[in-house]
């Protein structure tokens, strides 16, 4: 078996117990459709497992890219789905102060990456609906508990870029050792027209390919950033500062060699 054992308290192959409910607050009362479309699934799911015995076992090698991910290319053939990981934090811009009609530019990413690996090949669309969710969950709260609310997911890596063209993912930790380095932009599309809006209103950033650049450990050579949440720049600096950042959720599907 290839992707750690895990899945979120709420589908625990030892009870199917329904989730603790995390306390809200004022800031998330426009987004709870987003919340609450999560927590309606899951309750359907841990009906449907209760009826059908034991928990499903995590195999990732059942899990296919969405239909939506077509322009986006098949993995690169002998590469095998390693690791999923829900990836939150902020997409990173700058913009030039002399001209307020400029487009804001890109300049890189900050994400935890959080385990989702085995909730995704049980459960494909109580997963897309944990990475919209999630986005409405602060930052802080989840780094410091160093769990994904509202699925209680623990962290399995980190992603930032080295500079302001490579990302790096790092998905090594004391748990497990899965492997890092660097890619580099492969291909990208839109964002499907459905893809949930950021906190305010931002669109979803697009959907890429990446590709490793150099050697990575863990035989790690590809990765597909999926089901992607807000993390849009404004159409233009006006009225923005000279940098800044935009929240967003995503999830990072990772394919390895070894």
């Amino acid at each position: 078996m290839r992707c750690p054992l895990l899945l979120v308290p709420a589908l625990s192959a030892s009870t199917w117990a329904a989730p603790a409910f995390p306390k809200f607050t004022a800031a998330l009362a426009p987004n709870v459709q987003a919340i609450s479309d999560y927590f309606n699934i899951l309750a359907t799911k841990v009906q449907e497992n209760r009826a059908a015995g034991p928990a499903p076992i995590c195999d990732l090698s059942k899990l296919s890219l969405p239909i939506e991910a077509e322009p986006l290319g098949q993995p690169t053939p002998g590469l095998y789905l390693k690791h999923v990981a829900i990836g939150r934090g902020t997409q990173n811009y700058t913009c030039d102060l002399s001209n307020s009609t400029a487009v804001p530019q890109a300049f890189g990413a900050l994400a935890t990456l959080y385990n989702a690996s085995c909730v995704t090949s049980a459960f494909p669309d109580v997963s897309a609906m944990l990475t919209r969710a999630s986005l409405h969950f602060d930052i802080a709260d989840n780094d410091a508990l160093q769990r994904l609310a509202p699925a209680d997911l623990p962290v399995s890596g980190i992603h930032y870029f080295t500079d302001g063209t490579t990302p790096f993912f790092g998905l090594d930790t004391p748990q497990w050792h899965l492997g890092e380095g660097t890619f580099g932009k492969n291909a990208s599309t839109a964002a499907p027209l459905t893809a949930a809006k950021g906190k305010k209103g931002e669109a979803a950033v697009p959907w890429l390919r990446l590709a490793a650049k150099g050697t990575n450990t863990g035989g790690l050579q590809e990765v597909y950033r999926l089901e992607t949440v807000g993390g849009s720049a404004p159409a233009t600096c006006k009225g923005m500062p000279a940098s800044f950042e935009i929240q967003y959720s995503t999830q990072y599907w990772f394919y390895a060699s070894s």
